[in-house]
């Protein structure tokens, strides 16, 4: 009895979590325009997709937004990670209580303060005859700030697991420092260092408060091209694009957790 309230209860979790998304890819071949009728399958919004140039520019941007804001963010934040592990129990303490402020706070505060940042910073550049424009590079930098401390979480708990003899075994044996840790080190906590990027690229690719504050006139992503067609109607060729992302980002995660299983089975 127990076993089936379980199963009933874990199915109805993810009717909650997947009916949605599972509707937006019905209506993404819907031929009809309007959602209360369906009008047969069909791929034209796909087509049309593609065909529309503004929705490829705030894809395009989107996407260059994610990947560079995710790459960064996980190289300063492995730095970071690395660094805290060397230091004491109560500095230590004391940094990741900083860390977690940025993720505790309302994303609002964060956009509006990271734009206020930046205009002073602008009125200060003004002395010296330079301007600092809102668009691509205020927006990639909102971005890597608030995804930095999502990933210094994600790999701390890696390197908490490792054993620093054989690291120190490595350089004793002659490897140097940059060897040792790209041989011992990073493999252990690549696990940690590949869920802090996914997690990152997921959060840069849908931020919408953020984007909105630091972001300049002519500069879209997929999420403030959104925002203003709802006050129109959204399209269904955006139907077609949420379909296509939900799939790559499950492709994705499923070659991430896929390969390390066969490494496992492997090395067994």
């Amino acid at each position: 009895m127990k076993k089936a309230c379980s199963r009933i209860y874990m199915f109805l979790i993810f009717v909650l979590l997947y009916a949605p998304i599972l509707t937006l890819i019905v209506l993404s071949f819907n031929a009809s325009k309007t959602r209360a009728k369906w009008g047969g399958w069909s791929v034209k919004w796909y087509i049309s997709l593609f065909e529309n140039s503004a929705i490829m520019d705030a894809l395009y941007n989107t996407l260059i937004i994610a990947v560079l804001s995710a790459t960064i963010a996980t190289l300063l934040g492995l730095t970071a990670a690395l660094s805290l592990n060397q230091m004491r129990k109560r500095r230590r303490t004391l940094i990741m209580g900083i860390i977690n402020i940025p993720m505790l706070n309302a994303e609002i505060v964060t956009g509006i303060s990271l734009m206020l940042v930046f205009i002073a910073l602008g009125n200060f550049m003004t002395n010296f005859g330079y301007t600092i424009q809102f668009g691509f590079w205020t927006v990639l930098i909102g971005h890597i700030t608030f995804n930095l401390p999502y990933v210094v979480l994600s790999i701390m708990p890696k390197l908490k697991q490792i054993n620093f003899s054989t690291y120190e075994a490595a350089l004793d044996l002659g490897a140097s420092h940059a060897l040792a840790f790209r041989k011992v080190i990073l493999p252990d906590i690549m696990p940690g260092v590949l869920s802090g990027f996914l997690l990152a690229f997921t959060l840069s690719l849908d931020d919408f408060v953020i984007t909105h504050f630091v972001k300049g006139p002519g500069f879209e992503t997929l999420s403030t091209k959104i925002y203003t067609e709802v006050r129109k109607g959204i399209k269904p060729e955006m139907y077609a694009l949420s379909t296509l992302l939900f799939i790559s980002v499950l492709v994705l995660l499923l070659i991430v957790n896929v390969k390390p299983k066969e490494k496992k089975k492997q090395a067994v």
